[in-house]
């Protein structure tokens, strides 16, 4: 390997000064413009200009000078210590063999380099040896993780809740999906899509769909069951008849019997929201009898007629 201060023509207690003054006078000297027709000058301007860096760098300089780099600024026995172990990288006496980050210390450059952290970069892993002490290259990596999860807040319709009616989302990406309501979905269901999230190392996350079923201007919700008022003439709750009512599947035909009262409920069944456990509730369907704008001709019709029953007995009044 060349010696930088035989490059130079300098003795090594050569001041700074004077590793000055030989690198100008060679500089003139070999400079490639001076010397295109000389094809060997190019390298040894090249050899004197590397040189000039080491020696001009005192702490450089001294890393040479004690051995432990080389003209490039190498580490001239990057493993000291090796064998001091039973085999392989030895290590310090008494650190149970691998290495240690303080055997590997003066890569070039004017500021020290951990090798521990570099072998780390490059081969990962942990220094922690099979038996638990300070081996191998680097530590333990983190395991690569799921993208994350991206939350989604889907508005169901009353009805289409009910009958479990498919529901369409936009994800992030502009994809649409038909989602497939689960039995017993009410607001605060939460609906888990895997892989549907945001991508990550280890796969994409999931969407987590968050289901608010909305209000219903004549239904409401009791449990599994479906509530609604139902508004009857006088003449219907009188006389009975037939009556059509609103469900949550579409209107059907209900049987009013004569002489019902209203708050009367009548069951219609399987017409209510999916269980969890199987099957539907039912529809509770409440007769309000609704009394016509113009009592008049009513209260004509009543003319002489009195009821003499008292409908509040039962409750004490």
């Amino acid at each position: 390997m060349a010696d930088p201060y035989d490059i130079l023509g300098i003795g090594r207690s050569a001041s700074e000064q004077e590793v000055k003054s030989a690198y100008r006078k060679l500089a003139k000297e070999l400079h490639p413009d001076r010397n295109k027709d000389n094809p060997n000058a190019a390298e040894r301007f090249s050899d004197i200009t590397k040189a000039y860096d080491l020696l001009s760098d005192k702490e450089q300089r001294a890393r040479y000078d004690r051995g432990e780099i080389d003209l490039e600024g190498n580490p001239t026995n990057p493993f000291a210590g090796a064998g001091a172990g039973a085999g392989g990288f030895g290590g310090r006496p008494g650190t149970g063999g691998g290495y240690s980050s303080q055997d590997f210390r003066g890569f070039g450059g004017a500021e020290e380099v951990d090798l521990g952290d570099l072998f780390e970069g490059l081969f990962g892993g942990s220094r922690a040896g099979p038996t638990g002490g300070r081996g191998g290259f680097g530590r333990s990596a983190p395991p690569p993780r799921k993208g994350a999860d991206m939350a989604y807040r889907l508005r169901v319709p009353f009805v289409d809740a009910a009958r479990l009616a498919p529901q369409r989302i936009t994800l992030q990406d502009g994809k649409t999906i038909d989602l497939k309501l689960p039995a017993g979905v009410e607001s605060g269901t939460q609906m888990r899509l895997r892989g549907k999230g945001e991508p990550g190392p280890a796969g994409a996350g999931d969407a987590l769909v968050t289901v608010e079923i909305e209000r219903h201007p004549h239904f409401e919700r009791d449990g599994d069951n479906v509530r609604l008022d139902l508004p009857i003439t006088l003449s219907e709750a009188v006389r009975g008849g037939k009556v059509r009512v609103p469900t949550v599947d579409g209107a059907v035909m209900l049987t009013i019997k004569p002489g019902t009262s209203g708050g009367t409920t009548m069951r219609l069944s399987g017409k209510g929201f999916s269980r969890k456990s199987g099957g539907r509730g039912d529809q509770l369907v409440t007769v309000q009898i609704v009394l016509p704008d113009d009592v008049g001709p009513l209260a004509e019709a009543l003319e002489g007629w009195s009821d003499e029953s008292d409908p509040r007995a039962d409750i004490g009044a």
